[in-house]
């Protein structure tokens, strides 16, 4: 059962910043990816030892799982990987955070809360001005994949995102997934439970146009 945690409660508000990224990765000049929504870490522990080309922010709204991760960073040799707790909206909307954006060579948001009812729509993690943010940071030709096995959020997602004009959805056969920041199509936990289920994923990528 996933625990609700509500992203506009006053608790999210005081934001420690991201340090530097030379202070944070072993190579800092590495393409940089952002998981937006990364829960106990697990997808990016085994992405960073897979694929160690790139780097990996992971951001999650549920104080214990950082904190466990960052646990099991302790005992793990993962140089290319960091951790950060805290409402991802609030966090770029920091000054000292939103440099953080235009090192960033692409954003995941896989199965993030569908927050079902509508009075709850503001609580969902892809918003107008959040997209905003992003899109007039990000450097051109940066990605956006957006997944979950929601239909009703994933269009709430799309059609948010594509109301964006500096944003371009991208079929997939255009994208080069050998040179993405998931090479080897590692699943999340959430996506594993959906496959085995036999659930619909609904996904997108777009770019920085």
């Amino acid at each position: 059962m996933r625990q609700h945690v509500n992203p506009l409660s006053k608790n999210f508000f005081e934001i420690d910043p991201i340090p530097p990224l030379n202070q944070v990765f072993e190579n800092p000049k590495l393409p940089l990816h952002l998981d937006i929504g990364c829960a106990s870490g697990d997808f990016l522990f085994e992405l960073s030892l897979k694929n160690k080309n790139w780097n990996y922010i992971g951001i999650e709204i549920r104080e214990k799982l950082v904190l466990n991760a960052n646990l099991k960073m302790k005992s793990r040799e993962n140089k290319n990987l960091y951790f950060s707790f805290g409402n991802a909206n609030n966090i770029f909307n920091q000054s000292n955070n939103k440099s953080i954006i235009n090192f960033i060579t692409s954003i995941s948001f896989n199965f993030p809360d569908p927050w079902f009812k509508k009075k709850h729509h503001k609580r969902r993690v892809i918003q107008p001005k959040f997209i905003n943010l992003l899109s007039n940071s990000m450097k051109k030709g940066s990605l956006i994949f957006i997944k979950t096995d929601v239909r009703e959020l994933f269009d709430h997602m799309e059609f948010t995102i594509a109301e964006n004009i500096k944003l371009k959805k991208v079929p997939y056969q255009d994208v080069d997934f050998c040179e993405s920041f998931n090479p080897n199509r590692i699943q999340t936990n959430r996506e594993k439970y959906v496959i085995l289920n036999q659930l619909k994923i609904y996904e997108s990528i777009y770019k920085k146009i």
